[in-house]
């Protein structure tokens, strides 16, 4: 077993701060009756796919149904083919049109670390590297000078690197989390969930991370200089 292997099943708890589930509200799951729109029906087709495609031990853990990939009803004003994160409810949409949008639960930032604001995509990157930052090896000093991508990484299968901050929408090797306010700030999904996003969005897509409950928040913390060189080693909180 890795030396993080290790300390996942020994101090897990320490990473993982106490979890706030708030009950869903809002958007509500459409019918997946088939339908003449075979757009939302290769939508539906696709992300079966990419379930199938992503399916692991880790991925097996049961989530509740309301935080399961899904197309539902969601009216907004976004142009489809944006992202837009539901901090206080732990969900994720992406936007697709004519009412709707794919929905998927995520975990978010825990007290102290949810920001809200406007990012893009900047970068891309299958099985990231992780180098934690500065600020963080001090808070949590057992953690891993770098690391390498893998399904042992915290990063997960994908990530989604958001304008020049610190903060990504990745996956997790603790999809138990799912659902939970968990992160240092970064966006958490089941790593099926995020290989299935990352195939519909591209480099220059819009995210809006949206309050948690309701409260004026801090803007996404920008990185330094040298976070932005040391970009392409993962260098970020999770």
């Amino acid at each position: 077993m890795t030396s993080w292997g290790l300390a996942r099943r020994s101090g897990a708890s320490l990473l993982i701060a106490a979890a706030c589930w708030i009950s869903p509200a809002g958007a509500r799951p459409l019918s997946l009756a088939p339908t003449r729109d075979t757009v939302f029906d290769q939508v539906l087709r696709d992300q079966d796919a990419a379930q199938d495609a992503m399916q692991s031990p880790q991925d097996e853990v049961e989530v509740p149904a309301e935080l399961r990939r899904q197309v539902v009803d969601y009216p907004t004003r976004e142009a489809p083919g944006t992202i837009i994160v539901d901090t206080p409810h732990t969900y994720l949409y992406l936007v697709l049109g004519q009412g709707r949008a794919l929905r998927y639960g995520v975990g978010v930032g825990r007290e102290g670390f949810t920001w809200s604001g406007v990012q893009t995509v900047v970068r891309k990157v299958e099985w990231p590297d992780w180098t934690p930052p500065a600020e963080m090896l001090q808070r949590q000093p057992y953690l891993p000078r770098l690391m390498a991508g893998g399904p042992g990484n915290p990063l997960g299968a994908r990530a989604l690197y958001l304008g020049n901050t610190i903060y990504r929408i990745h996956g997790t090797n603790a999809p138990d989390t799912i659902g939970h306010n968990v992160s240092s700030g970064c966006i958490r999904m089941l790593n099926a969930d995020v290989t299935d996003l990352y195939s519909r969005v591209n480099v220059g897509t819009k995210v809006v991370v949206l309050p948690a409950r309701g409260r004026d928040l801090p803007q996404a913390r920008r990185s330094t200089p040298a976070t932005v060189a040391a970009a392409g080693t993962g260098r970020g909180t999770y």
